[in-house]
């Protein structure tokens, strides 16, 4: 897919001077503000960034994304419900 944005010419050459990977960059946020807006699961970021799961954590946390963090509260929960599915072997 392509995707134009037109700019004034001047300001597109500044852009792009200043800002290094420019047109990555856009991407870039436009798909960080697509997740955000929950129009895309992290597994669909990741997989169009060509990224990890952890390095798409780090694009997040790089745009102020935390949402999908874990509170100490949520992970002792999630440690809880877990426990009883694990057996003495």
């Amino acid at each position: 897919m392509l995707l134009n944005i037109d700019l004034p010419s001047d300001l597109e050459q500044s852009l792009r001077a200043s800002v290094p990977d420019f047109d990555q960059r856009a991407k870039e946020l436009l798909l960080v503000s697509l997740y955000r807006d929950d129009q895309l699961s992290h597994h669909q970021l990741a997989t169009i960034l060509g990224l990890t799961r952890y390095e798409t954590d780090g694009v997040l946390k790089r745009h102020g994304v935390t949402e999908d963090l874990l509170t100490v509260e949520e992970l002792a929960a999630q440690v809880d419900s877990l426990s009883g599915l694990v057996t003495d072997g």
